[in-house]
């Protein structure tokens, strides 16, 4: 560790008994300056600052980054927007979301949608706030401009995305875009299952709309983008794994050194098909849960590092798009909204498994950051930003719709008791209150150059 009293004199001190660290869990204080993490050594009570000490059963996180969050501001603000979505980012420890280029109106695919989307953000965040860009059909020519005006990378659909202004890009549309973004040296995320695979599934049966969205769809068209990631170079990023069918596919296009990353969510590590009741469309999300079996593969391929993190695939929408009233999976909305309580979700199912919070900090918080290129978030470490969490891991509680912040409060955890409180969220060294002056920065490619 750093020597706390080789330094100038911090602003702000953070003091605990355990401190996750890249270097292991510790008794540490963190000294804070100008919203930067400045010295971090044994706790020494002759240093100067304002002093906060952590409680006895508080763990010390860096805060979260959450790369998958459809906040849908402008255009479709009544199902998310900028003020909710980050307010319940801070309530869940998370310091920095990245904004996904659907399901808002105008969709994030020239530069000009990216001013609207942050002119719209401006002012509202309660935590920093980054955005990925669209790869579709006929914006060839706006990619370079969108990453020029800061887009962390490119997102683009296999299959119908749910959204008619977003379009998926054809086999071929897909081998120009990954060859344009390795030359832009920019990342290329893939919502990727196979439509040939896919089939429509209407009715209350959870069973009928698993099998519409078999596996087999993730593998082949996991497979289809490993191959064009090794053609062209281009660094791929699989979104929302939900098959643990994918995952050797990923272990040998590694080790063949194609530079692909995956991610998968809370829900397909926490929920399992064979608990989702007829009717329960709250459950619904593209690719979907699958069986309880699955979910502990996901968990090998997680520890192993076959899949690189967790994030949270933040997909609301007005509960009248859910369709509760007819049960009907085929008319329901596909998506979870779970940004909020996406730690105590994965911590709860993390330490059943014999995990630590260090991994689940890894995967939550380190790697995100990395995988986006944000140099300065993710890790409790000299010279990054002091974004901080503190958490109480053996504390637990009911999820209850009155204490989700999000615009909507229907969540497929309603009623599960989860362990793991989040008492204290900090933004650059200052403590952020989910009611209060919002004070989070809209990022651009280099994080340091940031709107403040």
């Amino acid at each position: 560790m750093t020597d706390a009293a080789a330094g100038p004199a911090p602003e702000v001190i953070i003091r605990s008994e355990r401190v996750i660290t890249p270097r292991g869990i510790v008794p540490a204080q963190v000294e804070i300056s100008s919203g930067k993490i400045i010295a971090i050594g044994p706790p020494d009570p002759a240093r100067g600052g304002a002093v906060v000490q952590l409680a006895a059963d508080e763990v010390l996180l860096p805060g979260l980054v959450d790369t998958h969050v459809h906040v849908n501001e402008p255009g479709r603000t009544e199902w998310e927007g900028f003020a909710t979505a980050t307010a319940a980012a801070a309530a869940g420890g998370v310091t920095t979301i990245i904004d996904m280029p659907l399901n808002s109106l105008p969709p994030t695919t020239d530069a000009a949608a990216l001013a609207q989307k942050r002119a719209a953000a401006q002012g509202q965040c309660q935590v920093d706030v980054g955005f990925w860009a669209g790869a579709v059909p006929g914006n060839e020519g706006e990619r370079r401009a969108l990453r020029a005006a800061g887009a962390l990378g490119f997102k683009s659909f296999t299959l119908d995305s749910g959204v008619p202004e977003f379009p998926p890009l054809d086999p071929d549309g897909l081998e120009r875009a990954a060859r344009q973004l390795a030359e832009l040296d920019s990342l290329l995320l893939v919502h990727a299952e196979d439509p040939d695979c896919v089939s429509a599934a209407d009715g209350r049966g959870y069973e009928a709309f698993l099998r519409s969205r078999p596996d087999e769809a993730e593998t082949r068209a996991v497979a289809r983008m490993v191959e064009i990631a090794r053609r062209t170079g281009v660094r791929l990023h699989i979104l929302h794994v939900s098959s643990a069918a994918v995952l050797p596919l990923l272990g040998a296009a590694r080790a063949d050194g194609v530079r692909v990353t995956a991610e998968t969510c809370p829900h397909y590590l926490a929920l399992a098909a064979e608990d989702v009741p007829a009717g329960a469309t709250q459950f619904k999300c593209c690719p979907p849960i699958r069986e309880r079996a699955n979910a502990e593969l996901l968990w090998e391929g997680l520890r192993a590092g076959m899949l690189d993190c967790v994030v949270s695939d933040h997909s609301p929408c007005p509960p009248a798009l859910k369709g509760l009233a007819s049960g009907d999976f085929g008319g329901a909305w596909g998506g979870i909204a779970s940004l909020q309580l996406a730690l105590p979700v994965v911590w709860t199912q993390a330490r059943e498994r014999g995990c630590t919070l260090a991994d689940v900090a890894g995967w939550m918080a380190a790697v995100p950051a990395s995988i986006a290129g944000l140099e300065t978030k993710g890790a409790i470490e000299v010279g990054r930003d002091a974004d901080l969490v503190a958490f109480a891991p053996d504390e637990s509680f009911a999820v209850s719709p009155d204490m989700i912040v999000h615009r909507h409060k229907l969540t497929p955890y309603a009623g599960q008791r989860l362990t793991g409180v989040v008492r204290r969220t900090w933004l650059r060294g200052r403590g952020v209150d989910p009611g209060g002056e919002p004070r989070g920065r809209l990022l651009t490619r280099r994080e340091d150059r940031g709107d403040g």
